[in-house]
């Protein structure tokens, strides 16, 4: 006899009987094979369990909140450039956050008038406040657009 697909069948022996899990009392019993309480012994979550859709349910992040379309510049302070920066120095973004006054200066930064500065430092690329630009020109410093 020649094999063909409607008569595929496996070898005697090698396959088990599917349990018949939740078909009423006649099946196995009260609770029809599938235990007491829980999840597994509910109508419906199939499809669920077997597709280990709780993990990737609880595994994907959830987002809450928004996202800012703003940009985020880092915030420094005149008493902060004062204390890690020479005289004549050319401040800009990436230098500023080589120093480590600024986490990330991806945005840009602006420098706030806090604190006094007595160095003559040149600004270039970053955003300066109206009390730091006039303390900055005042201490003979320079600010570059």
């Amino acid at each position: 006899m020649t094999i063909t697909l409607h008569n595929l069948q496996p070898k005697k022996g090698s396959k088990k009987l599917k349990k018949r899990v939740g078909r009423g009392l006649g099946s196995t019993g009260t609770t029809a094979g599938r235990g007491q309480k829980g999840q597994k012994s509910r109508s419906g979550v199939g499809g669920l369990k077997r597709l280990g859709m709780k993990k990737t349910v609880l595994s994907t992040p959830k987002l809450r909140g928004f996202k800012s379309p703003h940009a985020k510049n880092g915030v420094i302070n005149l008493s902060a450039i004062e204390k890690s920066f020479k005289v004549g120095d050319v401040l800009t973004p990436k230098k500023i956050e080589k120093s480590g006054l600024v986490r990330e200066a991806k945005d840009g930064v602006k420098i706030l008038g806090n604190g006094e500065i007595t160095i003559a430092v040149k600004v270039q690329g970053c955003l300066v406040s109206k009390s730091a630009a006039e303390k900055i020109l005042k201490a003979g410093g320079e600010i570059i657009a």
